[in-house]
């Protein structure tokens, strides 16, 4: 890379080639000062929203502007999975939009997001469009109430590719909760997620006199209740889709009740400002994969995509690969099981392969809990990670509070994690310390707030006594 990369002052146990994204953009912006180009990135989604961010660069003159191409391409590719969007604007520099428009192609180096973005969420063309600074557009950015409907007898329900969620909640109070194991990528019948599904729904319903209303969470991206793409649905095959599309509709009709399903980091979010009772909250669930969700210092959800399971966090070229995109150094592989996995082996634990991914985790965790070295430097350079991790993240979203939750977080992890973020702050960035407050919540809020959250999303017009 062209681009300088920084050594963190607080190192991972386990990573000594981690290279924060974070420390490189502020080295970058410190080598080019006051004096450099501009450069404005449009990142336009659906219904005309656009976010518009300007940076500078290094001019054509300069001997280090081969650098803008990587500084730049990084930060498209964060914008587009935090953001969301199928056009992308580069007012500015020619050479350094090329680039661009050559790495987001049908054969470029991130062909996976011009794919992504364009073909299965948005369905329309992937674009980037090359103009001069002042011809990017005006940004436009929209935000909706989302939930905190508690009135009544609901279900809330939160998918994940390990385990599902489902609680009973009355008038706010959760009187039943059940976690059960199951693995939907391995299954390609879309009638076994349908079965299963209903199994806990039922569960849930049968604590109760009556069901008022159901909301769920789940990983993926979804628009009127209808999955666009999500992961836990990877085996169904493509001409079986459309009955996975429309399973949230069907079990909406035959429970006859209102039904909301939302993408799980959303809710995420959304638990947090309920449990907070405050907004500017970023929530990173850290389970099977990376999920997060924002709510705005106006207490109301974005609409943004929120996938940093995508969005890269190291620029170490030789981070590791992110399985479905293709991509280094991608949140997931920091920021959920798959990072525990991942650092295992660097810590000599060997994992059983005979277990399911639940298992894996649990199995490292109950190592840890008996106090192993190698499982306790896993959860140390987790912690390392997230403190730079949310760092990076502060510098896209306003942010007031941080709240972890998720599987990893379960045990003697979550206070691992929370005092290596702590750590990297106090070392490398003592400003957060005024700025953000990082939450974990109580053993059970982390293992079901997401379901009781989601359980608050439909709207019900009137409630029997």
């Amino acid at each position: 890379m062209n681009l300088s990369l920084i050594p963190p002052r607080v190192a991972p146990p386990l990573d000594e080639e981690f290279r924060p994204a974070v420390l490189a953009r502020r080295a970058f912006q410190r080598s080019v000062g006051s004096e450099g180009a501009r450069l404005v990135i449009g990142i336009e989604r659906n219904h005309g929203e656009l976010s518009r961010i300007e940076l500078k660069i290094f001019p054509e003159s300069h001997p280090d502007f081969n650098a803008n191409f990587e500084y730049v391409e990084r930060i498209v590719k964060f914008l587009l999975w935090q953001r969301g969007g199928f056009k992308v604007y580069i007012g500015g520099s020619q050479q350094v939009g090329e680039y661009i428009r050559k790495c987001y192609t049908a054969d470029g180096a991130r062909k996976f997001d011009y794919h992504f973005m364009g073909d299965q969420v948005y369905e329309r063309p992937f674009e980037v469009i090359l103009c001069g600074v002042d011809e990017v557009p005006a940004s436009f950015e929209t935000g909706k109430l989302l939930g905190r409907n508690l009135q009544g007898h609901r279900i809330g329900f939160d998918l994940g590719a390990s385990d599902r969620k489902v609680s009973a909640v009355v008038d706010g109070v959760p009187v039943y909760s059940e976690e059960v194991i199951w693995e939907p990528r391995k299954h390609s019948d879309p009638e076994y997620h349908y079965n299963e599904v209903m199994k806990s729904l039922k569960s849930a319903a049968s604590q109760m006199p009556r069901v008022d209303a159901i909301g769920g969470s789940s990983a993926g991206i979804y628009i009127d209740n209808r999955p666009k793409v999500a992961s836990l649905f990877r085996g169904i095959p493509v001409e079986q889709y459309a009955e996975i599309k429309n399973m949230f509709l069907r079990i909406r009709d035959e429970m006859g009740v209102p039904l909301e399903v939302i993408n799980d980091g959303d809710v995420t979010a959304l638990a947090g400002s309920m449990s907070i009772e405050d907004n500017g909250i970023l929530g990173i669930a850290l389970g099977s994969s990376e999920a997060a969700g924002y709510v705005n210092m106006e207490g109301q959800i974005t609409g943004w995509l929120n996938e940093l399971a995508f969005a890269p966090v190291d620029y170490n070229p030789n981070a590791p690969i992110e399985e479905w995109s293709g991509d280094r150094g991608c949140g997931a592989s920091y920021f959920s099981q798959q990072c525990v996995f991942r650092l295992a082996q660097k810590a000599g634990i060997d994992i059983p392969s005979s277990l399911t991914d639940a298992e894996k985790l649990k199995f490292v965790q109950s190592l840890l809990d008996l106090g192993y070295g190698g499982a306790l430097k896993i959860w140390q350079s987790m912690g390392v990670y997230l403190g730079y991790g949310i760092a990076h993240y502060a510098e896209f979203y306003d942010i007031k509070h941080v709240l972890i939750l998720g599987r990893c977080t379960s045990g003697k992890g979550g206070n691992l994690l929370m005092e290596g973020a702590m750590n990297v702050f106090e070392s490398e960035f003592p400003e957060l310390l005024k700025r953000i407050e990082i939450h974990l919540p109580s053993e059970k809020l982390r293992r079901v707030g997401q379901s009781i959250a989601a359980a608050s999303l439909p709207v019900v017009e009137q409630v029997q006594a």
